[in-house]
C-alpha cells in the first residue's frame, strides 16, 4: 500500500523577496496568533509581520508605545506555529533598540532565538543605519520602515502623513537609501505621498512594501483587523475592508446569548449522554 505526501509549499525567504523586485506584487498581513496566521499562510500571503500594531489591536492601547519585547517575543511564538510558506517578521518594539547598537542585537536576537522570526522590522533611517549594518553581518535579516513610523507618534504630534514637506521628504528618501546601504532586504514606507512611494520604489533596489504610500510600490501592507473590518468603528483611509468580521461577530454572539436564556442551547445534538 503506497501513499503519497502533499508537496510542501515553497517557503518564502528573503532572497526570494528581493527577487520579487520588479517582477511581482508582494502581500504582506499582520497576524498575533496562531489561528490567523494558519488562515494568511492558506491564503498565501507572502509576508506575515508580528506587528507592534498589537499594542493597539489586542492591548487596547491609543498607541504602539507600551508594547514590550517580551510582548513580541510572545506573539511571534504563537504565530510562527501556524506558518509553513510565507515570510515571517517581527517588529522590534520601542526602546528595544533606541538606547545601543548593542541592546539592538539582543532583543533582534531573541526574536529569532525565541521567538522563531526570520527577520525583524525596525523604525528610522539613518540613525538606525549602524544597527541594521550590524545585524545583517551576523546574519539577521532586516526590513526597513520609513515614513510615518508609529513609535515616533508623539514627535509627529499623531498619525500623520509624513513627507509632504521638503525635508521630510528629503529625510525619507536619504533614510531609506542609508538603511538598504546598510544591508536591509526590504523596506516598509508608511503614510507618504504616493508620488514619494513611486520615488521610492523607482530609486531603490530592495522592494518597498507600502501601507498608505500608493500603488507604485512593490508590495502592501495592511493591519489584519483592517482586512476583515474587524472594529466597525475604525477605518484608516489607506485601508479596504474585504469582510465586516466585527458586525458578523457581534450578531453571533447575540444569537448565541439569546439561546443561552431562552434554553435552546445546549440541545440534544450538543449534549453527551
Amino acid at each position: 500500500m503506497s501513499t503519497t505526501t502533499a508537496p510542501r509549499p515553497e517557503k518564502i525567504t528573503v532572497q526570494s523577496i528581493r527577487q520579487r523586485k520588479g517582477a511581482a506584487k508582494l502581500s504582506a498581513l499582520t497576524a498575533y496568533d496562531v489561528v490567523f496566521a494558519r488562515l494568511a499562510d492558506a491564503a498565501e500571503v507572502e509576508i506575515v509581520l508580528v506587528g507592534d500594531s498589537l499594542g493597539m489591536m489586542v492591548q487596547g492601547h491609543a498607541n504602539t508605545l507600551p508594547v514590550t519585547l517580551d510582548d513580541i517575543v510572545y506573539h511571534t511564538r504563537a504565530v510562527a506555529r501556524g506558518i509553513a510558506r510565507a515570510h515571517l517578521v517581527a517588529d522590534m518594539p520601542f526602546m528595544s533598540y533606541q538606547a545601543s547598537v548593542e541592546d539592538g542585537i539582543r532583543a533582534a536576537g531573541r526574536l529569532l532565538q525565541e521567538g522563531g522570526a526570520e527577520a525583524v522590522k525596525i523604525e528610522g533611517g539613518q540613525e538606525v543605519a549602524e544597527l541594521v549594518s550590524r545585524l545583517t553581518a551576523y546574519g539577521i535579516p532586516v526590513m526597513g520602515h520609513v515614513g510615518m513610523t508609529p513609535q515616533s507618534v508623539h514627535q509627529y504630534g499623531g498619525f500623520k502623513v509624513q513627507g509632504r514637506e521638503d525635508h521630510s521628504h528629503k529625510r525619507i528618501v536619504q533614510g531609506a537609501k542609508a538603511l538598504q546601504d546598510a544591508g536591509a532586504y526590504a523596506v516598509v514606507v508608511e503614510s507618504v505621498p504616493d508620488a514619494l512611494g513611486a520615488e521610492l520604489t523607482r530609486g531603490l533596489s530592495i522592494p518597498t512594501i507600502g501601507i498608505g504610500a500608493g500603488a507604485q510600490c512593490d508590495g502592501q501592507i495592511l493591519v489584519m483587523h483592517d482586512v476583515l473590518g474587524l472594529d466597525p468603528n475604525w477605518k484608516p483611509r489607506f485601508a479596504r475592508q474585504y469582510a465586516q468580521l466585527g458586525a458578523a461577530a457581534q450578531q453571533a454572539f447575540s444569537a448565541y446569548v439569546k439561546d443561552v436564556r431562552d434554553g435552546r442551547f445546549p440541545s440534544a445534538e450538543e449534549t453527551f449522554k
